[in-house]
Order: structure tokens, then sequence, then C-alpha cells
């Protein structure tokens, strides 16, 4: 078997193609997902906590250069200028987006996971009485209103 062939028959499986769109999808909803939490949920922690600005949260590790023309309580600046910073603010943001889109990722696979399962089948009619089982009935009904 060629390559080519081989290559071909791995590209058009199922599983390489459900990947692909799941790669692709995810990466958008990855945006949608730092969005939610750069301009919704951190402005409300960072009410919460007295004005808290996570994303500017660093210890600055090297030297300001002299050429420097920026704020240097500014993480952003500093990173721009060459500076070695150590943004844990940051890291924080990054840990949050995560654990808000696994928690939305398991919310989607247990909705699909509750789609595929089959219905609870109705309970089944009771097979019909077998033939012998109706005639002992019958003996024994006669029996007894005969001993009355």
């Amino acid at each position: 078997m060629s390559i080519i062939k081989e290559f071909k028959e791995f590209a058009v499986k199922g599983n390489v193609m459900d990947l692909a769109v799941g790669v692709i999808i995810g990466g958008a909803f990855s945006t949608i997902v730092n969005s939610v939490v750069k301009d919704l949920i951190m402005p409300v922690i960072g009410v919460a906590t007295g004005g808290l600005d996570f994303s500017n949260l660093f210890v600055r590790l090297g030297h300001i250069p002299a050429t420097f023309k920026g704020n240097p309580d500014s993480y952003k600046d500093l990173q721009t200028a060459g500076v070695a910073v150590f943004g844990y603010g940051s890291f924080i943001t990054a840990v949050i987006n995560f654990v808000i889109l696994a928690f939305i990722i398991f919310l989607m696979v247990k909705f699909v996971n509750k789609l595929r399962q089959p219905e609870p089948a109705a309970p089944a009619a009771p097979p019909p009485t077998p033939e012998d089982v109706l005639l002992l009935r019958e003996i024994r009904d006669s029996l007894q209103s005969n001993s009355r």
C-alpha cells in the first residue's frame, strides 16, 4: 500500500475529521471564554477584591533600561520593553479561563451523553398465559364451586 493511499485512508476516517472540527470549534470557543473571563468575570472579581487588577500583578525580575518610556507599574509596558517580569496575574487569569472552559465542556459532554442514551423502553406487555395454566385454573375454579 502506498504511503499516499494510506494517508488518504487515515485522513478521511471519521474520528480524524471529528478531531479537526473539534480543534477548530475549540479555538473559536476559547476566544469566547477568554472574552468572558477578561471582560465579564475579572472586573467583577476586581470589584469584589477592592479594585485588584489580576492582569497587572507581577514581580519585576530585570532592570528597567534607561530608554524605557512607559509606566514602571504596568506589566504590559515592562513586557514590551523586554524587562524580565514574573506575571503571576496573567497566570491566574489563564487558570480561571481553563476552569471555566473545562466546566463548560463538562456540561456539553454531559448533555450530549444524555442525548445519546436510548429512551427507556415502555414496559412490555406480559406474555399470554399458556393454555395448560388456563385449563388448570378452570379446573380449580370448578372444584371450588362444586365444594360449596
